[in-house]
């Protein structure tokens, strides 16, 4: 059974579930009845009042529900209360987020990741919060309290467990900062997919690479990160000379290698600390040269999915890198939605405009012009490079200009960022 409460204030709130039931499938759990509620503040010791619980209560009987998951976070003594009164087991988003990326992680990184974030998510549940912590007692010449010993030697197992994982991806996280020292001696071209989770970023990433990664129609199909060569295509223009601005107009451009790596997706409230245990994988999306945006074109809520990848790319250290978007799933666009164009500008908040491309990586449609898309990006990031004032971090006259490398009607360039 899934639960909802929307606590007002601007907090995310998803009326119909949709994504925590998608979640839960991911889980291989199937939801059975979706209930939500309004609160002006959690409760302290139910999350959502007594009546409500009955409420819920009872609809746990009626449908047969194993099993009861919040959409918010709760606090150890909320869940402990809920399930003495609900009568069956109950969790929350992070741990359900939790579970799934247990399941799915499949590199000796992943899974290390995977368990510290466990591991301090345990931490805090552990004050009572299971019945076996109560076998033990004080020593010789007092009664300790139930449980008090047992709860010292747990949190001293985890704690020393968190060390020994951190030690460990240290060490990954040194070896992926050699990978990167000696791609960036070789001068390789960076590019990190990067998007919500389901928006077809493992399914592009093959398109694009010819690559074999596993794909799926689910929510965080994949978790670990996949690097790959990708051929960017040649274009007529003078070989061995930086392109002028007709030349990046018309994709005038020479062939070249980049590295594209597939990175785990984000998602709304992605707990705090996976973002912290999966700092090894982002970091491929903070160090990369070129960010390419994968959005879910046929989503209904786009513009939101794309402001939680911008506050988690801000997080990581990621924001400042420059990005190309893809809006992709454009063969489920109705055809009053599909786009005019393969190609346009868009202005992201902020004022930055960005080149978008919309493509299909299912039917291949489109991708021809992501690949010419690519090729400009990375020959305008190479002018960066050699331009005047690009060491001491000043733009040339011409990049800073307004309108600069635009299509040449700006009226025709920027379409809305909710449809085609």
């Amino acid at each position: 059974m899934l639960v909802g409460v929307d606590l007002g204030g601007g907090a995310p709130f998803d009326p119909a579930l949709d994504e925590l039931a998608q979640l839960a499938a991911s889980a291989g759990d199937e939801a059975v009845a979706r209930i939500t509620a309004r609160r002006r503040a959690p409760d302290p010791a139910l999350f959502v009042g007594s009546g409500k619980a009955d409420e819920i209560k009872a609809m746990v009987a009626a449908t047969g529900a194993h099993g009861v998951i919040f959409d918010q976070a709760l606090s150890p003594a909320q869940q402990r209360n809920l399930e003495n009164h609900l009568g069956v087991p109950v969790a929350d988003r992070t741990a359900l987020i939790l579970d799934i990326f247990a399941e799915r992680a499949q590199s000796h990184e992943g899974k290390l990741q995977v368990e510290l974030a466990q591991l301090q998510y345990l931490a805090t549940r552990l004050v009572r919060r299971w019945t076996h912590l109560e076998r033990q007692r004080g020593g010789i010449g007092g009664r300790g309290g139930p449980g008090e010993a047992q709860i010292e030697l747990d949190r001293r197992m985890i704690g020393e467990r968190i060390k020994r994982v951190l030690e460990r991806l240290e060490r990954v996280k040194r070896q992926r900062g050699t990978q990167r020292r000696q791609r960036e001696r070789r001068g390789t071209v960076r590019i990190s997919i990067v998007g919500y989770t389901n928006a077809g970023k493992s399914t592009l990433f093959n398109a694009l690479t010819k690559a074999r990664s596993y794909a799926a129609d689910q929510l965080f199909a994949t978790l670990d990160t996949t690097t790959r060569q990708l051929w960017l295509p040649a274009a007529p223009g003078a070989a061995g000379q930086a392109p002028s601005d007709d030349d990046l107009q018309a994709g005038h451009v020479a062939g070249c290698a980049a590295t594209l790596s597939d990175t785990v997706g984000f998602i709304r409230d992605l707990p705090h600390k996976l973002v912290e245990a999966f700092q090894a994988t982002l970091q491929e999306a903070a160090d990369a040269d070129l960010l390419l945006h994968v959005v879910d074109a046929s989503s209904p809520v786009l513009e939101e999915q794309m402001t939680e990848v911008g506050r988690v790319l801000q997080e990581i250290g990621a924001a400042g890198i420059p990005q190309l978007l893809v809006f992709n799933k454009c063969d489920r666009l109705e055809p009053t939605r599909q786009p005019r164009q393969l190609e346009d500008w868009v202005e992201l908040p902020g004022g930055v405009r960005c080149r978008r491309v919309f493509v299909s990586a299912v039917t291949g449609a489109g991708l021809e012009v992501l690949r010419q898309a690519l090729a400009r990006e990375v020959a305008l990031r190479d002018r960066r490079s050699t331009a005047p004032g690009a060491g001491d971090g000043r733009a040339s006259e011409a990049e800073s200009a307004p309108g600069a490398l635009l299509p040449a009607d700006p009226a025709d360039a920027t379409q809305p960022l909710h449809h085609a």
